[in-house]
């Protein structure tokens, strides 16, 4: 087991990856942003977020004070939404419950709105140099394979069978390292697919490597046939504005700003002067967007319509803006939505 970690620490240090964005600082608020973005996302996806977000909310404090909308406008394309609100809704947190500073103690860290026990983890060990073992999609596959551990990591009997071998394997010196290693040995070398195995600094020891099941472990999550929804987004334009609606708090794309939906069966003028109060002419549908979600496919038809009068103040309680096109593809607004407005545009 310690030969493990030590197999894990020095291969890190030598070829591991060190010049992201994040790393280099024990800025805890810097690490937070970073695992949060991380969950879910790959790397490459998230370095340009990452600096963004960073030089617009450069503390806890920033980002407690500003507006549920900017967050979200400075997360839209990320994907996952809740992420964003649960990190402003925990930077709100630590600025009332924590003065502002971010908490030291694990199970504070834990009790913040969408840190789960790896996040937490992860933070406290680059952070605050805690002896914490992690669990993400990385370091599943790494101990899957090496230890040739059985089953879909999702259930709850095999993951439960993981963190008790992460906490057995967890070294009490150097555990930035042999984090960081789990997590750019998952990356780099023990992917998912094509995976480098004669680099690998474990290759001697690795179960799976040793009985020809590389590509058998970690045992795939159980197929589900996919549900596909179909939707209808109306653009509706009066010269070169575009109106937006607010979406509900929760839920898919909760708190952006989105085109309206109607069922596949409304008709999309009279749903205008009913929700909005709008006279509008409908235009030729345009093509189908399809967008996947993690558990269902959506199919949407775009739905131009020219509005023939727009009152100064269109049911307002509605929470619609009007908005030039190319500002509304800056917007928190769903990625469909902004490729809709771009092909508009």
């Amino acid at each position: 087991m310690h030969n493990f970690a030590s197999k894990i620490i020095n291969w890190q240090k030598v070829h591991g990856r060190h010049s992201l964005p994040w790393q280099n600082t024990h800025d805890p608020y810097a690490i937070w942003v970073s695992e949060i973005m991380l969950q879910q996302t790959q790397v490459a996806a998230v370095i340009g977020y990452y600096a963004k977000f960073m030089t617009r909310f450069s503390s806890i404090a920033t980002l407690a004070n500003a507006t549920q909308d900017e967050v979200l406008q400075h997360w839209s394309g990320l994907g996952y939404y809740s992420r964003a609100r649960n990190l402003h809704n925990a930077a709100q947190k630590i600025v009332d419950e924590h003065g502002g500073k971010f908490p030291q103690d694990f199970d504070a860290i834990l009790a913040l709105p969408g840190i789960g026990r790896s996040t937490a983890a992860a933070i406290a060990s680059f952070a605050l140099g805690y002896a914490q073992p992690i669990m993400d999609g990385n370091v599943k596959r790494v101990f899957a394979r090496n230890f040739l551990i059985e089953g879909w990591p999702g259930l709850t009997k095999v993951e439960k069978k993981l963190w008790v071998l992460a906490d057995e394997l967890m070294p009490q010196t150097d555990m930035i390292a042999y984090t960081q290693g789990l997590m750019d040995l998952g990356a780099t070398l023990c992917t998912s697919s094509k995976p480098k195995c004669m680099f690998c600094p474990l290759v001697e020891t690795c179960g799976a490597y040793a009985t020809n099941r590389v590509k058998e472990l970690p045992t795939s999550k159980p197929r589900k046939v996919i549900p596909e929804k179909q939707t209808t987004m109306l653009i509706l334009l009066s010269g070169n504005e575009v109106m937006l609606e607010k979406r509900p708090p929760t839920g898919i794309w909760g708190g952006l700003w989105s085109l309206p939906e109607i069922s596949m069966t409304d008709i999309a003028t009279e749903i205008a002067a009913s929700r909005f109060g709008l006279e509008a002419e409908a235009d030729n549908p345009q093509d189908v967007i399809r967008h996947v979600f993690t558990h269902f496919k959506l199919d949407i038809t775009p739905q131009p319509l020219q509005v023939i009068a727009k009152p100064p103040q269109a049911h307002a309680a509605n929470q619609v803006v009007w908005l030039p096109i190319s500002e509304a593809i800056t917007a928190a607004i769903p990625t469909p939505v902004r490729k809709i407005l771009t092909q508009l545009r």
